[in-house]
């Protein structure tokens, strides 16, 4: 106990200062303030669900003291660092395992599928609370997203096109900031050996065939008007990037000759990184397997015959 303080309290006040970096307005401040969830999560993983809570706390609160404001999207991504972090070392027993093993390999952890939903979940909520500082609906929202860009640029057209993709753009940066951020944070507490849970390879990802009716859902929510239907949306595009990370893992799963595969995949991620658009065909590959397990039938087709004894 008496070591958890200090390094809740360290890991909060190096949060706070990430967060701190963005009034600069630099390329590097807005990199550092995206990364400001690592040092809660490397708490959280670390050392346990106390040690994260209170770095999360001390975060939020040292942020409202030294701005003289207390900014929800900063509370919100604090904690629900601590929460992805709290979720990730939740394991039980396995069925099948009467006694577990002190390395964790014989539990049953929080599948890593139900924490990306997490993390699209409350990339989607930062966006949510960001939204009333630009508007109270719709109308008003696009009006001041309209006006900021127009300072910047001068086509029309383009500007009517980031101001309908803010918002969504928005939520899935800020999931995917929550998913690089939770992978690096396990890899760093891994090679320190205080992780206690084996992390899986992204050619285990699942998700539960609940995130494809959260997805249809969302999707058809987002025809709704007002900031309904905006919100919606947001909450749709980060659903979209964890079906894009389950269609990656497809493709990691196919088996290849290993140039061929390795050929494959980089040509995937790079055309992913360059033009972005084919991560939508990736996410059509990922909710076709979560809806009809396309690797478990492949797999069961590629089994040895049972033969009669």
């Amino acid at each position: 106990m008496m070591k958890i303080i200090p390094l809740g309290l360290a890991a909060g006040i190096a949060a706070a200062l990430l967060f701190a970096t963005i009034v600069s307005g630099s390329l590097a401040a807005i990199f550092l303030f995206y990364l400001a969830p690592l040092p809660i999560m490397i708490a959280a993983l670390g050392f346990g669900q106390l040690a994260g809570l209170m770095a999360a706390a001390t975060a939020t609160a040292t942020v409202a003291m030294l701005s003289g404001a207390f900014f929800v999207p900063v509370a919100l991504i604090s904690f629900g660092a601590w929460w992805l972090g709290y979720l990730a070392l939740l394991g039980r027993p396995a069925a099948s395992v009467p006694e577990p093993t002190e390395d964790g390999a014989d539990l049953e952890w929080y599948p890593i599928g139900r924490l990306l939903l997490w993390a699209a979940a409350i990339g989607t909520l930062v966006v949510a609370a960001a939204v009333p500082n630009f508007g109270s609906d719709q109308e008003s929202l696009h009006a001041s997203l309209r006006k900021a860009y127009a300072a910047i640029l001068g086509d029309s057209a383009i500007i009517d096109l980031l101001v309908i993709a803010v918002p969504p753009a928005a939520a899935v940066f800020s999931t995917l900031t929550n998913i690089l951020n939770l992978w690096l944070a396990a890899r760093i507490v891994k090679i320190s050996g205080r992780l206690v849970r084996p992390w899986p390879a992204l050619a285990e990802l699942r998700l539960p065939m609940t995130a494809s009716a959260l997805l249809t859902i969302a999707a058809l929510a987002s025809l709704l008007p007002d900031l309904a239907g905006v919100l919606s949306g947001a909450f749709a595009a980060s659903l979209v990037v964890v079906f894009a990370m389950v269609g990656l893992a497809v493709l990691h799963s196919i088996r290849l000759p290993v140039n061929i595969r390795r050929l494959v995949l980089g040509a995937v991620y790079a055309l992913i990184l360059l033009i972005g658009w084919p991560v939508l065909l990736i996410s059509l590959v990922g909710f076709a397997e979560t809806v009809f397990n396309i690797r478990a039938r492949v797999a069961s087709k590629h089994r040895p015959p049972i033969l009669p004894t």
